[in-house]
């Protein structure tokens, strides 16, 4: 019982690290999506606010959410192996 809640936190430790990468990895592509957009649209006002303002909507996209599949996905596939090496 130990070992396990002894792997359950180090796996929480390693997708934590592997969400807070993933998150601001995808925040600077969407950066960069938004100065090109900024760019191709005749570069209307201000940069910064026009980031700015697509970064806000970015934060309650669905896309955001997504990113929480980190946690999600490897915590179901260790659940599933242990159910199926004990009672399959």
């Amino acid at each position: 019982m130990f070992g396990f809640l002894r792997l359950m936190l180090i796996a929480l430790v390693g997708l934590t690290v592997i969400y807070v990468i993933v998150s601001i990895w995808s925040r600077q592509v969407r950066r960069g999506k938004l100065r090109d957009q900024w760019e191709e649209e005749g570069r209307p006002g201000e940069m910064e606010a026009f980031v700015r303002q697509g970064l806000e909507a970015y934060d309650g996209s669905f896309r955001r959410k997504l990113i929480l599949l980190v946690y999600v996905v490897p915590l179901a596939v260790v659940g599933f192996i242990i159910y199926a090496v004990n009672y399959m």
